[in-house]
């Protein structure tokens, strides 16, 4: 059972010839044993490294495409809500400044409103994620202000700081 080698090192050629003469001197028996674990542990090489990471894709692509699709649904839903501010006729300074004041009364005594010509700052102590998101929804709609500096910390009350908007939409 001899084949036709490329040129080795002699240190790996003697180590071949080594193996192939203790292979020829196993019964064959053991012959059989190691050529059956070989084939186990072959099997079980190409499961984990070619078959299980495919599987595991496989499995959870659904579940990623469907997120996917929520945040694309998320920012096409944000993009047109953009569109049409940008769309929308700029709300007169004392009607920003009504719609601004109605939105921090709603905040309780948690925000405090300053309006200064065409800059409005909100100062806030402890007020809770979600009414910040609604508070900064009316501001970009009901008064088309835009947010131009935030100074906010999170707290276990909830956010704590200064936001200033711009108001008139555009500027």
């Amino acid at each position: 059972m001899t084949r036709p080698t490329a040129k080795l090192p002699a240190p790996i050629q003697a180590l071949r010839t080594e193996a192939l003469q203790r292979w020829a001197a196993m019964p064959p028996r053991e012959r059989m044993g190691l050529t059956l674990a070989g084939i186990a542990i072959g099997i079980a090489i190409v499961w984990m490294i070619g078959v299980a990471p495919a599987l595991r894709t496989l499995r959870e692509a659904p579940a990623q495409i469907d997120s996917l699709d929520l945040q694309l649904q998320a920012m096409q839903r944000m993009a047109t809500e953009a569109r049409d501010l940008r769309g929308a006729a700029p709300v007169p300074a004392t009607q920003a400044a009504q719609a601004l004041k109605s939105a921090t009364e709603r905040l309780g005594d948690k925000g405090k409103l300053a309006v200064m010509g065409d800059r409005a700052t909100l100062t806030l102590s402890g007020v809770t994620g979600e009414a910040l998101r609604a508070w900064l929804t009316e501001a970009r709609s009901g008064a088309r202000a835009r947010p131009v500096e935030a100074q906010l910390t999170r707290g276990p009350q909830g956010y704590a700081g200064t936001l200033v908007v711009s108001l008139g939409g555009g500027n």
